[in-house]
């Protein structure tokens, strides 16, 4: 991988469209105020060239130059299939 290349790992919830998949990205991270460590949630849209990320899978992601109007990240690779394939 290139030095400085974000990346992230997520859940794959949608794969309804055509190349394209929605990653949802959760970080904990500790309250401002009352440090109390709590989870933020991000969802994304990934290039999934082969279309072949299914719904449950879990991901790796990439940040790559704009794709389209909101998809900014493609899928690296797919580091666990879902139950029942």
């Amino acid at each position: 991988m290139k030095k400085g290349v974000k990346v992230r790992v997520g859940e794959v919830i949608s794969d309804r469209m055509k190349n394209t998949v929605v990653v949802r990205i959760k970080r904990r991270v500790p309250h401002p105020l009352y440090g109390k460590t709590v989870t933020r949630v991000k969802k994304v849209k990934a290039h999934d060239a082969k279309d072949e990320c299914k719904v449950g899978d879990l991901v790796k992601i990439e940040e790559t130059r704009p794709l389209s109007r909101d998809k900014r990240w493609r899928v690296v690779e797919i580091l666990e299939k879902r139950e029942g394939q």
